[in-house]
């Protein structure tokens, strides 16, 4: 029988940075589906929020509750902005370098709907590769890669561990404590900026065990994307590009996004992804990108992987506008949890990173908020998981498995589908007939001969579209076209959860 005392699902910073505050001493396997760079954390652009000093947390607490609409948790906003502090000087001290000015202060950058430059990044923009890279060489612990985790062993309101294909043959592993920190759900949109391994399966799996999925409605759209290749995962333009005063632009040149907004392109994500899809759709103009007001020798050294990326494809930059689109890129919502990643009605298993619904984000995720949430929740689960009793007693026999069929012949058609399905209906605006023609689509393909990953995609999918046919009101990254004018007229204020 393999036994651990932790099973951590999932390799990036959420995993990583978990793995790294629990003792040697302890028996933890860190598992990942492909190799282990292949996951959002890696492919993050933008860098890591961090409150500046104890003065800056109230305004960064402020700009995230802004940000999300106040529909976030305003305890785990608090929480987060606060233990910022701590984990950028944990980060620093174990030996992570950010990028310095030439007197060797840290670099801070500024993004859309922050109040201040309070961003570290790393090479650039490639602070998602530096900090993985860092994590992966101060883990202690096994990580495993080529293990595919399709089932969680729960009984009588306990996880006792995992059913995963290791190197395409069905295992079993048994744990005292099992931490989900798979990621977000990016696989089930035709366009996406998301790692290929990132599709749902776990948040799948949750809604089978009765496990509460929350705020899946509010599905976040990056604004500036790439998506003209023929990869799912498309190419990211990094928020920070904004931030340094890049402009979004039509055929002609001009900045329309002051028609929607007074901010511009510093508005907040959902607030210029609509306003784009909109402009796309009521114009039919392209819309661009324009790097033109930046210093070519500057940009090279500020975002040399956006260089060498776009010169590859042809283009040369800052001289060249690139085509955007809005393309999937992160989940608010996730599994329900504590502030200290524990799942309500289950021992034994915890949650962190973007798999996670800690409620910080609210109906829209500030700004790179993201790797500062994993980091400081993966950080309070690994603390839950020290204070909680080991398991001792016996191990109940799991019989049910699946190993013979995870895939069936038509699943890679119906994958397809779906994406295309969930990007028309499910997207950036919704409607409700468009959200039912997604329900009844999902309906009829889980009762056809599908494999078990399908099936797990299909209730991932099943949960978003029921969370927002449930919510009739725009809010946030939620959006239905039909009720808007609805929705401004009924001025419903200022809305914010004050605990968990």
């Amino acid at each position: 029988m393999k036994r651990f005392d932790v099973i951590i699902i999932g390799a990036g910073i959420a995993g990583l940075y978990a793995a790294m505050h629990l003792p040697e001493s302890m028996k933890v396997l860190v598992v990942c589906k492909d190799i282990p760079w292949e996951c959002n954390t890696f492919y993050a652009q933008g860098g890591i929020v961090t409150a500046l000093d104890e003065a800056d947390v109230p305004l960064h607490i402020d700009d995230t509750l802004a940000a999300g609409a106040w529909h976030n948790v305003r305890e785990a906003v608090e929480i987060m902005s606060r233990e910022s502090l701590s984990v950028r000087e944990d980060l620093l001290k174990r030996g992570m370098e950010f990028d310095r000015g030439e007197d060797g202060a840290l670099l801070y950058t500024k993004e859309a709907a922050h109040s201040a430059s309070r961003i570290l990044h790393a090479g650039g923009d490639a602070t998602g590769r530096y900090l993985h890279y860092f994590m992966m060489t101060h883990n202690p612990h096994l990580l495993q890669r080529n293990t595919l985790v399709y089932d969680l062993l729960i009984e009588r309101g306990r996880c006792y561990g995992v059913r995963a294909m290791v190197n395409y043959r069905p295992t079993t592993l048994y744990a005292d404590h099992v931490l989900i920190a798979s990621g977000g759900i990016g696989s089930l949109y035709a366009y996406n900026t998301n790692s290929r391994t990132v599709s749902a399966d776990i948040h799948g799996i949750c809604t089978e065990k009765g496990i509460a999925l929350a705020d899946m409605e509010f599905m976040q759209f990056h604004p500036t994307v790439f998506v003209k290749t023929p990869y799912a995962r498309k190419l990211l333009l990094t928020e920070a590009l904004r931030g340094e005063g890049a402009h979004i632009v039509d055929e002609q040149g001009r900045r329309f996004l002051f028609d929607y907004d007074e901010r511009g392109e510093l508005a907040s994500r959902d607030i210029v992804s609509r306003a784009i899809f909109d402009y796309k759709r009521k114009t039919g103009s392209e819309v661009y990108l324009d790097f033109s007001m930046f210093d070519e020798e500057w940009f090279h050294r500020r975002f040399p992987n956006i260089s060498k990326t776009f010169e590859a494809l042809g283009y040369k930059l800052p001289q060249d506008r690139v085509p955007i689109s809005p393309a999937f890129h992160y989940a608010n919502g996730g599994i329900d949890c504590d502030s200290w990643g524990r799942i309500p009605g289950m021992r034994g298993l915890y949650v962190a990173g973007e798999a996670a619904r800690t409620g910080v984000h609210g109906a829209n995720r500030l700004a790179s908020n993201s790797l500062l949430e994993a980091a400081v929740f993966a950080r309070r689960a690994a603390e839950a998981i020290l204070g909680e009793k080991i398991h001792d007693g016996v191990i109940p026999r799991f019989e049910k498995d699946y190993d013979t069929q995870l895939h069936r012949e038509n699943d890679k058609r119906y994958k397809q589908q779906l994406r295309q399905m969930m990007w028309k209906n499910v997207g950036i605006i919704r409607t409700v007939e468009g959200l039912h023609e997604a329900k009844n689509f999902i309906y009829d393909t889980k009762n056809r001969e599908i494999g078990r990953l399908l099936e797990l995609r299909l209730n991932t999918a099943a949960a978003i579209v029921e969370a927002a046919l449930a919510r009739r009101e725009s809010l946030g990254s939620h959006y239905i076209e039909a009720e808007e004018a609805a929705m401004q007229a009924s001025d419903k204020g200022h809305k914010c959860t004050d605990s968990i």
